[in-house]
């Protein structure tokens, strides 16, 4: 009997692992099948095949990555590439398995994020060890280690690639304080305009 196709979703579900990783499995360990439409299909047992060795990988050293950038222009120019790029290659020179890669674009002062809120739902899950990132300030502006205690109470530790910071990261520190004290003067101005009107 001919083993059932599956699709490169089914199959990252099935591993529990991200599609990234399952693209980089070479054709030896898992070969790929490609629909007439050029789409990527694997044999429904040769996956199956794999969950138990993956699994046994991935409870120790399974990790998810998390790069940001403040502005679409510095997407643009190809930072944020460049620095998940970074992450990935720490990440295989240390024997880590990328279970999930997080890109946002936005402030370090939003804590409200929605890829953040992502990697936070993985973490409670509890199918990762550690979060890479490139430096504190990617993860957030403020109240770091608040950040990094909680992770540790999901069993999950924080690791920082770099510690110095390039300045680049120095004129988007001085882009969130601008934006930060625009919102408060926005709102300072708006709670006197209410209250004039209300006056009048």
């Amino acid at each position: 009997m001919l083993s059932k196709l599956i699709t490169l979703s089914k199959a990252s579900e099935l591993l529990s692992v991200s599609k990234w990783y399952i693209r980089r499995l070479s054709e030896d360990v898992l070969p790929v099948y490609k629909t007439q439409g050029g789409h990527r299909r694997y044999k429904e047992s040769d996956v199956k095949s794999l969950i138990g060795e993956l699994a046994e990988e991935s409870n120790t050293d399974a990790v998810a990555i998390y790069s940001r950038v403040s502005s679409n222009d510095q997407k643009q120019k190809g930072d944020l590439t460049r620095q998940k790029e970074r992450l990935y290659d720490y990440c295989t020179k240390n024997n880590y398995t990328v279970i999930e890669s997080y890109e946002e674009v936005g402030s370090g002062m939003n804590d409200k994020r929605t890829k953040l809120k992502k990697l936070i739902k993985l973490l409670s899950e509890g199918k990762i060890s550690k979060v890479i990132i490139e430096h504190k300030d990617r993860l957030t502006r403020f109240n770091y280690n608040m950040f990094v205690l909680f992770f540790e109470q999901l069993g999950v530790e924080v690791v920082c690639v770099e510690e110095i910071l390039p300045k680049s990261f120095e004129n988007e520190l001085v882009e969130d304080m601008i934006s930060l004290m625009t919102s408060f003067s926005a709102k300072i101005y708006g709670k006197r305009s209410h209250k004039n009107k209300k006056k009048d």
